[in-house]
Formats: C-alpha cells, structure tokens, sequence
C-alpha cells in the first residue's frame, strides 16, 4: 500500500458520536479514505454524527470532498430507526456541498429513507471508480443485503458494509433484500479477491476489527457453502 493513502477505520460510539446510546449499541463502522498528498478524503457510511466525521478528517489536515455509501439503512445513511431519528446525509447536505456515490440500484432506496434529493446523489454503475486526489477506489456493487449494496476496494483493503461481516453476512430478509443475490455476491464476487485483502466490516460484530480474506474464507459459515443451494438451505432466510 502507498504511503499515501489516507485510511481510518472509525467505531460509533466511541471514535465519534460517544454520547448517542443508539450509535453505541449499533457499533457500526465509519471511515475516511483519502490521499494524504492532495489532503482530499472521502467519508464512508457517515451516520450519527456526520459533521463529527468531517471534523475527524480535518485534525488530520483532510477535508471531505465526497461521500461513499454502502447502503440505505439508517444507522448508514441517516434516517429513521427503531423510533430514533439518525442524522446522515442530510445533515451532511445541509452544511456542505458534495457528491454522495451510490450504485444506480440504490439511489431511489436512499433518497425515501435518508430523506436526501435525487439530485444530491450521483449514481454508478457497477465496477465504477471514484478517484480521490490520485487514488482510485473501486466501486464493488454487492445485491443481497439490499438492491444496491456496495463495497470499496482501495490498494487491498476492502470496506465490506453489511455485506460481509468477519464472522457472518448482512440479513437478507429486510425490505429489498434477496439471498440468492447475497449468495452471488459472497462467492462470486468477494470470494475471488486475492486472499490476502484485508475486510473492513460495517459492524464491530466480533472481536476483531478486521481481518485477511484468507481468514474469513476458513472459519466464515456464509463463505463456505460452494453452491446457491447449499448456501439457501443454510443461509437464505
């Protein structure tokens, strides 16, 4: 990995938004990826405390010039959860100006639930590139958890969402959610990175915050199913 790249990993609850108990029982990941020779970063998933996050990036002479989003869900993309208001987004939005990437499949998801305008978003296709200063981040488009769930893969690392957690998968019997999806996108599609990409979770759902492809493939259950329906028979609910 270059000595340029700008990467933190971030945990609700404790690296920002510390005083909100839905953040700390959520324990979702945000992060900041960036160029340290441009001092251009872009913030993944920023919920709870979005401003938090800008101002996280700036103590580390960062500014924010873009939003990456892994999904619509709330404790992601701001919103409205279990009868607690998320800020996201819109909050975001509302203090600066800059484009969020979602994939095509995902915009219409984010604008009801993150209470954003359609014109606020720019939409990819699968397999685009973001570039920030002289990086590129991969846009992976992963269906499964939801229609448009994305991850984003920079110089070996990759940021997973709810797609894949080290020790499990995102659920798959939410609204737009679909297991045969989810199963596509585990094995074909994460499964055939080079082993030793690192995962980055969107939840601290085990001990480790992170861990080698190669590893989550010996002991991850979701991973280890090698037909659609062997994995539906365990998986797909």
């Amino acid at each position: 990995m270059s000595e340029r790249l700008y990467f933190r990993q971030l945990l609700s609850g404790r690296d920002f938004a510390r005083d909100n108990e839905v953040a700390r029982q959520m324990v979702n990941f945000a992060y900041l990826i960036g160029d340290r020779e441009s001092g251009e970063a872009l913030v993944v998933d920023p919920a709870y405390d979005p401003l938090g996050l800008v101002a996280i990036a700036a103590e580390d002479a960062m500014r924010v010039t873009g939003a990456l989003l892994t999904h619509f869900h709330a404790d992601h993309a701001g919103g409205e959860l279990f009868g607690h208001h998320i800020a996201g987004l819109k909050s975001l939005l509302e203090e600066t100006s800059l484009p969020v990437h979602v994939q095509r499949a995902e915009a219409p998801w984010v604008e009801r639930a993150a209470g954003v305008d359609r014109s606020e978003l720019l939409a990819h296709e699968p397999g685009d590139v973001v570039a920030v200063g002289e990086l590129e981040v991969q846009l992976v488009h992963t269906p499964g958890h939801t229609p448009g769930s994305q991850c984003f893969l920079v110089e070996g690392r990759l940021v997973a969402g709810d797609t894949l957690f080290l020790n499990g998968c995102g659920r798959t019997d939410l609204p737009g959610a679909d297991p045969e999806q989810m199963y596509e996108s585990l094995q074909h599609r994460l499964a055939r990175l080079p082993d030793d990409t690192v995962v980055y979770p969107g939840h601290l759902y085990s001990e480790d915050p992170s861990a080698a492809l190669a590893q989550l493939k010996a002991w991850n259950p979701v991973l280890k199913p090698r037909s659609a329906e062997e994995w539906l028979a365990l998986f797909g609910r």
